[in-house]
């Protein structure tokens, strides 16, 4: 067995995610030289179970292997007719995490370095197209470069998040987003205190915000809460507004 391949092999799973539970099986599957060999992880988020199948592939020489994909599935209950399935695929040891693709198949949006074919990295965030599929069957992968304009830092900004006003708790908050997660957070409002959870939408440039409960609400809602926004946007409103109503009022004049 190639030990440096393989401490590779496992600094990848290690990772992205999977922790450490296959080594041991990925050893024995590598001493055997075997051809090809799928590995099984179950992880736990949300109170949701998902399996991930972990493909491996020997190079020519059997020497090497490789570790190109995997296949995550998302089980609801009893029903398999329920269940959500996605292929994700790995780039020398980088790719979408297990939390990541729990988050995508979910509905979620994720940031992500990415690398082109020219071998230069950028930055997106990935979405997983419901409409349209491979031929395998995959959702294909909506990808939001930098140039389209989604700042997630500046859409949350000046909405009274009590959050923002740490610079750790500001630092974590921004990264929870960029993984996907649905992130809690606390808004000063005239009647106290008010929690919800927030998502990133980079199609819409946006946030989605939600309640407790995970309900989606409107994100006027989230606006409305702070005393300060909700001034400052109608200040700014009523600026926006003044020239408007000088102009009519001109032609008001000029018109008798």
């Amino acid at each position: 067995m190639n030990t440096q391949n393989a401490e590779f092999l496992k600094k990848s799973l290690l990772n992205l995610g999977f922790g450490e539970k296959v080594n041991a099986q990925l050893d024995r599957e590598m001493d055997a030289k075997t051809p090809q060999f799928t590995l099984g992880v179950t992880h736990e988020f949300n109170h949701k179970t998902i399996d991930y199948q972990l493909h491996f592939k020997a190079g020519e020489n059997e020497e090497m292997y490789f570790f190109n994909k995997y296949d995550a599935k998302i089980r609801h209950g009893e029903d398999p007719s329920k269940d959500v399935g996605q292929t994700f695929y790995i780039n020398k040891g980088h790719g979408v995490t297990a939390k990541e693709a729990f988050n995508l198949m979910e509905g979620r949006s994720v940031h992500k370095q990415l690398t082109n074919l020219e071998n230069q990295k950028y930055q997106a965030w990935l979405t997983l197209d419901d409409q349209n599929l491979t031929e395998s069957g995959n959702k294909k992968i909506k990808h939001y470069h930098e140039n389209y304009g989604f700042d997630v830092e500046k859409v949350i900004a000046g909405k009274g998040i009590k959050e923002l006003e740490d610079p750790k708790a500001k630092e974590e908050l921004l990264y929870s987003l960029k993984k996907g997660n649905a992130q809690q957070i606390t808004v000063n409002g005239g009647e106290g205190d008010k929690k919800y959870y927030i998502t990133a939408n980079p199609q819409f440039k946006t946030v989605d915000l939600y309640d407790q409960q995970m309900k989606k609400i409107k994100r006027e809602e989230l606006l409305g809460t702070n005393t300060k926004a909700s001034k400052s946007l109608k200040s700014t409103k009523q600026s926006e507004e003044e020239p408007l109503k000088k102009k009519q009022s001109r032609k008001s004049k000029m018109s008798v």
